[in-house]
């Protein structure tokens, strides 16, 4: 694993009113997160662990501190920017997959590029090797009522690396897959961590998921507690910037 400091989190505080209460689900959070690091984060409900992830991704912006991802302090970017940098840099992998039901799993990976400035021949040639790459290039043009709950997340898992982003963000991607399913699916996370060197951030409330991860940050009230490393996992065999296809 690089050394090179990819997140930096000081004083990082989200706060918000419900009614005449002042809620704050993350409160003075301190953290680093290298590059090409695969990061869990456990916590009870309420410990701050998805608001923490919602920030990294730029759905949300904190209400103090600051928040630099490569270099940029992203709490200080406007609604605008802040969703015009999200679809550049983070690749958002949902626990309910997420994908639009009339369109093909071709279809439902190139979704991201059509937002950027691209020939169609590129398109083509980054879906297909995002496809490929998560084992489900013969399910191209397959509705998602024709695939299994795994093989949708596989899907969704494409769609998130299609861009080739700086930051992977999974919101408990195993959540609705049954065992076997989950396994393959972690599986593969640490494969894109591992070979190609993809910093992935992931909520999970399955301590099993987090065996596929190199550490696991245990949040409450908003705060650190402690954090584990799981035994034998090591970090990327190669550089982060090599991303999804050559």
């Amino acid at each position: 694993m690089s050394t090179d400091t990819l997140i930096e989190c000081r004083g990082l505080t989200r706060r918000y009113t419900k009614g005449e209460t002042v809620i704050t689900p993350l409160d003075g959070l301190h953290l680093d997160v290298p590059r090409g690091d695969f990061l869990a984060l456990m916590g009870p409900s309420g410990s701050g662990k998805t608001t923490l992830l919602n920030l990294i991704a730029g759905i949300d912006s904190p209400s103090d501190g600051s928040l630099v991802i490569d270099g940029l302090d992203v709490a200080t970017l406007s609604r605008n920017q802040l969703a015009d940098w999200r679809s550049r840099h983070v690749g958002y992998i949902f626990q309910l997959y997420n994908l639009v039901p009339v369109l093909t799993a071709y279809e439902n990976v190139e979704l991201p590029l059509l937002l950027q400035s691209l020939s169609r021949s590129e398109r083509h040639r980054r879906v297909s090797a995002a496809l490929e790459r998560v084992g489900i290039a013969d399910r191209h043009d397959h509705f998602p009522r024709q695939l299994s709950g795994g093989q949708e997340q596989r899907v969704a898992i494409a769609r998130a690396i299609v861009t080739d982003p700086t930051i992977l963000v999974a919101d408990e991607p195993t959540g609705d897959l049954d065992k076997t399913s989950a396994h393959a699916v972690m599986e593969l996370l640490q494969e894109l961590n591992r070979e190609l060197g993809m910093t992935i951030v992931m909520v999970t409330h399955d301590p099993q998921t987090t065996d596929h991860a190199a550490r696991t940050l245990h949040l409450d009230k908003g705060q650190l507690v402690r954090e584990t490393r799981s035994a034998g996992v090591t970090g990327p065999a190669v550089p982060a910037s090599e991303g999804v296809s050559p």
